[in-house]
């Protein structure tokens, strides 16, 4: 910001997420709120009110170790931002509805505190924190984040009877049909399922320059020129690749977080290429069939230097250096 005092231009600098004029912090998370409801839809639709259940427990708990945290720290409360709320919803998004209460309200817990809390508060933080909170439950519970407990036995819809697609692929070789993946009707994390809500919330956000569209065409880009390279050039398996798993959820509510994201145009290209190939090493090479939320995790640890290596020449050339 640029502010005129005694005919002297004053810069003022603030942490991320460096926001436009005529929208402030609060406004963004609102903006991802609302792409995220056509995925917390779906969810319901696929899942029931248990998936209801599971954003109920994320975004209560966030609210509490968001205040918790502020009031230890000294600092006021922060809730009105809408970042604690948004934590709990893409958290809870990321777990399998079968979850226990307890894996929300630890992952919530752990995501505000270690994960942005510890680094002092929303725009210091330099891990995505819903990402933080669901890596925390997947090591401490993996029998409940596991294959085994995306199988829902008293489903009466065939899909949700079985594994995820992609432990499908990985453990049995089994195709996921492209219309099941695109529409929802699969098992899997509650709002990685449908490919259509993922993609309807994130051109919104992108439309409302909310996301920076940079670092998922960059992510998804990357994802398919490997797919096609290394595994298949067929179309429909890199579409398939595509709209399995989180990749999409990824692509444009996750990795493009504009704290843990870099700041500069080049940067976020290299940071969604980045990430990008982190997903497929990791499902293809790794025991686990999903990767996007190591993937983005990795890529948040070089963030800062990827800001650094990216910084945009000024006009008139480069700043001479004094010597």
């Amino acid at each position: 910001m640029v502010e005129q005092n005694d005919n002297r231009a004053v810069y003022e600098v603030a942490c991320s997420p460096h926001a436009r004029e005529e929208i402030n912090t609060a406004g963004i998370m609102l903006d991802v709120l609302i792409a995220l409801i056509p995925l917390v839809l779906a969810g319901f639709f696929v899942f029931g009110v248990a998936a209801l259940r599971q954003i109920l427990y994320a975004v209560l708990s966030a609210w509490v170790a968001e205040s918790l945290f502020n009031w230890m720290r000294g600092k006021p409360f922060s809730l009105k931002d809408g970042s604690a709320a948004i934590t709990g919803v893409i958290l809870a998004l990321s777990l399998p509805a079968t979850a226990p209460w307890y894996v929300a309200v630890l992952g919530a817990v752990v995501g505000i505190g270690i994960g942005k809390a510890i680094f002092g508060g929303l725009g210091y933080n330099l891990f995505n924190p819903a990402m933080v909170g669901r890596a925390f439950v997947m090591i401490a519970f993996p029998s409940l984040m596991g294959a085994s407990a995306y199988v829902l036995p008293n489903s009466t819809v065939d899909a949700l009877t079985s594994a995820t697609p992609l432990t499908l692929l990985k453990m049995e070789g089994v195709l996921t049909g492209l219309r099941a993946l695109f529409l929802g009707t699969t098992n899997g994390s509650i709002g990685e399922t449908s490919a259509l809500a993922c993609l309807i919330g994130g051109i919104y956000l992108c439309m409302r320059r909310t996301a920076s569209w940079q670092i998922p065409v960059a992510m998804l880009g990357t994802m398919a020129a490997v797919s096609a390279l290394a595994v298949s050039f067929n179309l429909l398996d890199v579409l398939r690749e595509l709209a399995a798993g989180a990749a999409l959820f990824g692509a444009f509510f996750i990795a493009t977080d504009p704290v843990t994201s870099p700041v500069t145009p080049k940067g976020r290209w290299v940071f969604g290429v980045i990430v990008g190939l982190f997903v497929m090493v990791l499902r293809k090479l790794s025991g686990y069939p999903e990767g996007v939320m190591f993937a983005v995790l990795l890529a948040n640890a070089v963030t800062p230097l990827i800001n650094r290596w990216t910084i945009p020449t000024p006009v008139g050339g480069p700043v001479p250096v004094r010597k």
